[in-house]
């Protein structure tokens, strides 16, 4: 695919968002007029600031994050509609890991099923929970880490949300079962323990009927747009639990039944 060259605006938005990641200083608004106007030119956006976070020294995106998949986190961040965002491989972690939690404005944890792709989901076909479970090489329980690095995030519109990865922080990867298709998914119930005491569950279910809705979902997204899903890629589907914030000294572990456990601790 052959991608026209940002325009100067979307250099422009997007360096403003990269600078204040990187510093991790609060967003209160983008500037107006370099505000995406609708969620088409968020994701425009996101490709841009993915060139620009690459460049900077976060590697190269190794993989997706799909939010607002569920009732709960629809409800929790009022927005009715999948959003979706890139995870960079620096920031890519495997259980158990050590996160500090001083590099984050507001850092909070999601528990969810990944997946990982083992061929391509690209342009060219009319993407179904049925048809993306051929590409799916291995399921796993992650911790996505997110963080409110705004001022105010309920203030923000959804497509700057969007194009700043909706939240996305890194990650936290569990053990791969390629045995997956013996286990069922949307029975899968996953369980958040912060130092131990249970901060909420739910089910594979609650993501949009079924977790692969999900990655049907991003792959319908990524070819209505030319791209592609790719071969190893990992893709987060939705947290079964509502965000739960997390504090200095945080030990956090997520069990998804069939899948595993993830743990990570969050040292100041």
């Amino acid at each position: 695919m052959n991608e026209a060259p940002p325009s100067a605006k979307l250099r422009e938005a997007a360096a403003a968002l990269c600078r204040h990641r990187l510093a991790r200083h609060p967003l209160e608004r983008l500037e107006e007029r370099l505000r995406p106007a609708e969620v088409g030119t968020a994701y425009d956006l996101q490709d841009e600031l993915h060139r620009q976070l690459t460049a900077a020294g976060l590697g190269p995106v190794a993989g997706h994050k799909i939010g607002c998949t569920t009732a709960v986190m629809q409800a929790y961040l009022k927005i009715s509609t999948p959003c979706a965002g890139g995870v960079f491989q620096s920031t890519a972690h495997r259980s158990p890991a050590v996160v500090r939690h001083g590099g984050f404005v507001r850092l909070g944890v999601e528990c969810e099923i990944v997946v990982r792709l083992g061929a391509d989901l690209g342009p060219g076909t009319e993407h179904t929970r049925a048809s993306v479970a051929g590409a799916v090489a291995a399921c796993m329980a992650g911790m996505e880490l997110v963080d409110a690095r705004y001022a105010d995030y309920t203030s923000l519109d959804t497509p700057t949300l969007v194009a700043d990865d909706f939240f996305n922080a890194g990650c936290v990867l569990g053990l791969e079962r390629t045995d997956w298709r013996n286990i069922d998914l949307a029975a899968c119930e996953g369980v958040t323990r912060i130092n131990g005491l249970e901060a909420g569950r739910g089910r594979g279910a609650d993501v949009m009927g079924h977790p692969f809705e999900a990655l049907a979902w991003l792959a319908r997204l990524k070819a209505s747009r030319g791209q592609w899903l790719r071969a190893g890629e990992f893709v987060f589907l939705g947290s079964v639990v509502e965000t739960r914030w997390v504090s200095p000294g945080d030990r956090v572990v997520m069990d998804i039944a069939g899948l595993g456990v993830v743990e990570a601790a969050f040292p100041p």
